[in-house]
């Protein structure tokens, strides 16, 4: 019977992290092990704790690697060292709390990535105040007969309305068939303003654009349009963080993007080989998203202008989602 390989020790900072099962396969296509992974995090240090930093994250786990089960796992299990952070939260939907990891530091991410993490799922607010997103998240989700280059025209599309408005848009591949566009907000507002607000935007891009479509639900949307999804504006949903590693075979990484690379920018070329040589090269390209938060006053009052014309409120469930 095969020896079992060592397990090896990382240090990160003041931290140490042992990494078991080090040459796992995690993605069979390119056969990237745990410890592949593990570097591969390392190297984007900076990026993953920005993206991270005092967000409850709920982690997605693949104990075998791909070729197993996903775990999508809210709860810090028992015996975590004391120097992981967490933040409870109340599920009143299910008469539950959780306390989840909120990243502080680079050995939180790699102990996580030791607990078999491959993607990282923050929400768009902090611990100090999870109820008040600071983060408004504009997700472009194109239909399954819609081609790539509609998400990007539409991509202009928001950054034109984005800075018709003043606000400074920080755009990101999803590291799957989409494109995020995130903007920094003061947290004066709760969920449901902010998902409000979201679709008065999203339906903006739609007046302009006739690749969008704002349409809820699946079975009423033209397939070949891209779906400007307000709804991961909504408590405890959560899409991949900016360099985030998806769970897809060839490794793809949620990557931050410049917009004068929009239209030349393809996801795919984005993977754990060839994110860190362009993080070395360009560094964290939403380094500076905290400088400066927005006030979404102006998209409440589209909000209530569109339902005084008639428009639905956002449709769609309150509870947890997941995005592409």
């Amino acid at each position: 019977m095969p020896s079992k390989p060592p397990a090896v020790e990382i240090e990160v900072d003041d931290k140490v992290v042992r990494v078991s099962n080090p040459d796992r396969v995690y993605f069979p296509e390119s056969g990237a092990t745990k410890l592949d992974l593990v570097e591969y995090y390392l190297a984007v240090g900076p990026g993953i704790v920005n993206a991270l930093y005092e967000r409850p994250c709920m982690l997605h786990r693949f104990p075998k690697g791909l070729a197993g089960d996903k775990v999508h796992q809210k709860r810090v299990p028992a015996g975590a060292p004391d120097w992981i952070d967490t933040v409870e939260l109340q599920f009143p939907r299910w008469n539950r709390t959780a306390d989840e990891l909120c990243v502080t530091e680079l050995a939180q991410v790699i102990w996580a990535v030791q607990m078999s993490t491959v993607e990282f799922h923050p929400w768009n607010s902090r611990r100090a105040d999870t109820e008040r997103p600071d983060e408004w998240r504009i997700d472009l989700d194109p239909g399954p007969d819609c081609d790539y280059a509609a998400v990007q025209r539409v991509a202009h599309v928001v950054h034109e309305v984005l800075d018709e408005l003043g606000v400074e848009g920080f755009p990101k591949t999803s590291g799957s068939k989409g494109l995020h566009v995130y903007v920094r907000i003061r947290p004066d507002h709760g969920f449901q303003d902010v998902r409000r607000g979201a679709l008065a935007f999203a339906r903006e891009v739609e007046r302009r654009s006739d690749d969008v479509t704002t349409t809820w639900w699946k079975k009423d949307r033209d397939p070949s349009q891209v779906f400007v999804d307000y709804n991961q504006n909504a408590r405890d949903h959560t899409i991949a963080a900016a360099y985030s590693v998806r769970g897809l075979p060839d490794a793809r990484v949620s990557t931050p993007i410049r917009w004068a690379e929009v239209d030349d920018a393809d996801p795919r070329d984005f993977t754990i080989f060839t994110v860190p040589q362009r993080f070395a090269e360009l560094g964290d390209l939403h380094e500076r998203i905290d400088e400066r938060a927005w006030d979404i006053t102006p998209l409440l009052e589209w909000a209530d202008r569109d339902e005084a014309e008639g428009a639905d409120p956002p449709a769609g469930p309150e509870g947890p989602g997941e995005s592409d």
